[in-house]
């Protein structure tokens, strides 16, 4: 499998995760893709119309798109103990857990291009509402953080080790931690796993 990578994506960073906890991460091969909203790869879109990461290539030839897509399939084919629920309460939490998480990525990159825009360019009314945004899903984040299980490390743990990467990597001197006490104790926890040393953040192309 041939996955279109980029060490600065919080979504390829997720499926690299699960590929790793699953023992997997050796049959996928990397390729370093730059994509942007401004400037259409069209390697990606041959494939991807959508241009964008991670886009998975299977051995068949097949496109897989996008990381929750990818996960799941990923979970299917490594023949160990699954990491999304398959049926029942249990699946749908899990998928609920990969909805908050991914949503909270969704908008810090909306904010990450924001910033990048001229100061004067920039939105007032758009910063204020992602910092809104922001206290409200990193206090949720914490309350869930609260029931997650490191030993497990299932879907959910995989998304909110994503989400809190990505939170170090881009929003550090937002001081997410702060008043956070679980979700900083999830952090503290996982920082030296194999998965996410492997995994790191890159702010390269």
């Amino acid at each position: 499998m041939k996955l279109f990578w980029s060490s600065r994506s919080p979504f390829v960073r997720k499926v690299m995760i699960f590929a790793h906890e699953t023992g997997i991460a050796d049959r996928i091969t990397r390729e370093r893709t730059v994509v942007a909203p401004t400037k259409p790869n069209a390697d990606v879109m041959r494939i991807n119309p959508l241009n964008k990461l991670p886009t998975l290539i299977l051995d068949d030839g097949r496109a897989l798109y996008d990381s929750r897509v990818i996960v799941e399939y990923l979970d299917g084919v490594h023949g160990g103990r699954r990491r999304i629920p398959e049926a029942g309460e249990a699946r749908f939490e899990a998928l609920r857990m990969q909805a908050l998480c991914d949503g909270i990525l969704d908008f810090l990159l909306v904010g990450l291009s924001e910033r990048a825009r001229p100061e004067a360019q920039q939105s007032a009314d758009l910063k204020a509402a992602l910092a809104v945004k922001f206290k409200a899903a990193f206090d949720a984040l914490d309350v869930e953080a609260a029931h997650l299980d490191v030993g497990r490390f299932g879907l959910a743990e995989i998304a909110t080790s994503t989400v809190v990467g990505y939170a170090d990597f881009r929003y550090g001197a937002e001081h997410w931690r702060d008043g956070r006490p679980n979700l900083a104790a999830f952090a503290e926890k996982i920082a030296e796993r194999a998965s996410i040393v492997a995994t790191a953040h890159a702010d390269v192309y």
